[in-house]
């Protein structure tokens, strides 16, 4: 019965809200708030009606109020705060009680993965030491994330971003043979050999076990 009854109020409370929003509300909101440390949403809008762009998807929420609206593919309440430039997920059980919000980017400002899609070291490199100052734990900065960015990058052709994104790991992981080894990868693949071998000989450094890097060496001491 309550199931019910919350199910006709919710349906109540979309049929009197208007589809549309006004224009303050709009100059408010329509921008790009961050998902996470990593990664945007982005809030448009079309004949005054809300729409989200999210990981290359054109998102329509239902508006429940003039400040409330529900994302069915993110299974969430999104709250606009347009005094503060957030927006707060409303609170349920899957949070565990931690406070979700989307903080909006300042005019200009990007994630330090669109930094490197624009081979753009210092500020992709800033921005991941940010995140990693804020949260050494932060699934952004996992050290496996990082690195399949790069290979990404190398199987794309971008041969320079690859390069660039396994710098900052080593940044932030300065012990790891892997990371060396990486970017011992892109040189190669840029034909520096030279570059690569050092690279190579820096993750057996760390790591003498590393296969990766002894069968790499090998076959460049064979050529």
């Amino acid at each position: 019965m309550k199931t019910k009854l919350l199910i006709l109020t919710t349906l109540l409370l979309l049929s009197c809200a208007s589809k549309t929003n006004n224009d303050q509300f709009i100059s408010k909101t329509k921008g790009r708030y961050f998902f996470n440390a990593d990664e945007i949403i982005e809030v448009y809008f079309k004949n005054k009606e809300l729409f989200l762009k999210w990981r290359n998807s054109d998102l329509k929420p239902l508006k429940i109020n003039d400040s409330t609206f529900y994302a069915r593919e993110l299974n969430e309440k999104l709250i606009f705060d347009t005094t503060e430039s957030k927006i707060i997920l409303a609170k349920k059980r899957e949070h565990k009680g931690e406070e979700l919000i989307f903080t909006k980017l300042k005019e200009g400002e990007k994630t330090p993965t669109e930094y490197l899609k624009e081979n753009n070291f210092e500020m992709a490199l800033k921005g991941f030491l940010l995140i990693k100052e804020k949260d050494s734990l932060n699934p952004v900065i996992r050290q496996r994330t990082i690195n399949q960015k790069g290979y990404a990058f190398l199987k794309n052709d971008e041969i320079e971003k690859a390069i660039s994104t396994f710098k900052i790991n080593i940044e932030l992981y300065p012990k790891s043979s892997t990371c060396y080894y990486s970017l011992g990868d892109a040189f190669l693949e840029k034909q520096d050999t030279a570059k690569a071998i050092t690279y190579y000989n820096k993750a057996l450094s760390i790591n003498p076990e590393n296969r990766r890097a002894k069968k790499s060496l090998k076959r460049l001491k064979k050529e």
